[in-house]
């Protein structure tokens, strides 16, 4: 079988496809790949408190961790996420895995505060492999089948952002939390080297070959405009992410403290409560697929909220911690996958770019999510973070009251006939 063959799936064996257009293989190698990479983002998440204590960095201070891999992570989404709408797709997602191999040597080699914020920048600008990944899976696929395979290719991304908060943490236990950084750049280093070899060539997107660069960043700027559902789901992945950053950047603040004092690996356990997550991604790509994308949305809104009630209740008993991230993983990757489906289904033709730019606001909540929580947890602790957290999934829950409210009232008056002349 060919690397093309991999990619559409054998005509012999539709049965055996993901969205029916994209082979199971090649969806199962893509999450794969994207979990790898986006772990690389959610590292440092269980290992604030070690990172802070090695390089002498205050802990107030130390939530910068987590925002300079997103500000990194955001210039990536603006300069390089729009290429997979005009290069070649398998040479520029190899090209990616692999420079990430050597931001990842940089960050577990670092000596100094400043030489680890720059290796993380690093990191994150090119980890926006992900979401040329995802754009790539979305055009393999048939349109009434690209629901199911963006939500495939997110359940990878569900379990590298789980799989990144435990294994950081067993890793950081054994051979403290450089030991984590380099063996990512080892496993990166690999994936690079099989995809180059299985993904299919001439991967290119469809814009015109004469497309220049420049042209090519104010296309992805105009799609906002042209673009409405860009617009509302850009809103939506500001504010659950913001949402999600909350709670992951702080958990470790109060957990490694006493009266909890809980070790990196089981505070990174606490992530594999999410895996449930990655189950609703997939259910919700063939929700949107059967044309239940905003009752998905309004829902899973719900469920974010519902969440942080459980989890205000850490110094009851953890396992209301528990159910609060199966709950607010849960309704976060559904709306996540939704907006994806809905926005590469407004122009398949430009899905990079319409992800990329999605993405640019899931980058922006992330960073502004971390700040925001070491800042309020240093000032009012774990009930400040509490507040703050519900306060954002009530936001993003009236945005969603309102643009449903918005979508009657159109459907309304067209269904209204006009008054006789």
């Amino acid at each position: 079988m060919t690397s093309n063959d991999l990619a559409r799936g054998n005509p012999k064996d539709s049965a055996g496809t993901a969205g029916h257009g994209l082979s199971s293989a090649m969806a199962l190698l893509l999450a794969l790949a994207c979990g790898l990479s986006v772990a690389n983002i959610y590292f440092a998440q269980p290992l604030l408190d070690a990172m802070a204590e090695d390089l002498g960095i205050a802990p107030a201070a130390i939530g910068m961790v987590v925002t300079f891999t997103q500000i990194g992570y955001a210039c990536g989404l603006i300069l390089i996420v729009p290429l997979g709408d005009l290069w070649d797709r398998r040479r520029l997602i190899a090209g990616q895995i692999a420079l990430s191999a050597a931001g990842l040597v940089v960050v577990g080699t670092a000596s100094h505060g400043a030489v680890l914020l720059a290796g993380l920048t690093l990191v994150g600008v090119l980890a926006v492999v992900v979401q040329i990944l995802v754009a790539f899976a979305a055009t393999l696929a048939t349109p009434d089948g690209r629901g199911r395979a963006i939500g495939t290719v997110t359940s990878g991304v569900v379990g590298g952002i789980l799989l990144a908060r435990f294994a950081s943490g067993a890793l950081a236990d054994i051979g403290g939390w450089r030991t984590v950084y380099l063996v990512s750049a080892g496993l990166m280093l690999a994936m690079a080297v099989l995809l180059l070899r299985v993904l299919p060539r001439g991967a290119h997107a469809a814009m015109a070959g004469g497309s220049s660069y420049l042209s090519l960043l104010r296309s992805t700027a105009a799609l906002f405009v042209e673009e409405p559902i860009l617009r509302e789901r850009a809103l939506f992945a500001f504010l659950i992410f913001a949402d999600l950053n909350v709670f992951w950047t702080s958990i470790v603040l109060p957990l490694s403290a006493p009266p909890f004092a809980l070790s990196h690996t089981t505070i990174g356990l606490l992530g594999v409560a999410g895996f449930a997550g990655a189950l609703g991604a997939r259910n919700a790509g063939r929700l949107a697929d059967l044309g239940w994308a905003q009752r998905t949305t309004g829902l899973s809104l719900m469920l974010m909220l519902a969440a942080w009630a459980a989890i205000a209740c850490l110094h009851v008993s953890l396992w209301f911690v528990v159910l609060g991230v199966i709950m607010l993983d849960l309704g976060l990757q559904a709306v996540h996958v939704t907006s994806q489906s809905l926005i590469v289904a407004a122009r398949p033709d430009a899905a990079s770019r319409l992800v990329g730019g999605y993405m640019v606001f899931y980058s922006i909540g992330s960073a502004a999510g971390g700040i925001a929580a070491t800042m309020v947890y240093a000032m009012v602790g774990w009930s400040g973070v509490c507040m703050l957290g519900s306060g954002i999934s009530a936001a993003a829950l009236l945005v969603w009251v309102i643009n449903a409210s918005r979508m009657q009232e159109a459907a309304g008056c067209a269904l209204t006939p006009s008054p006789p002349r």
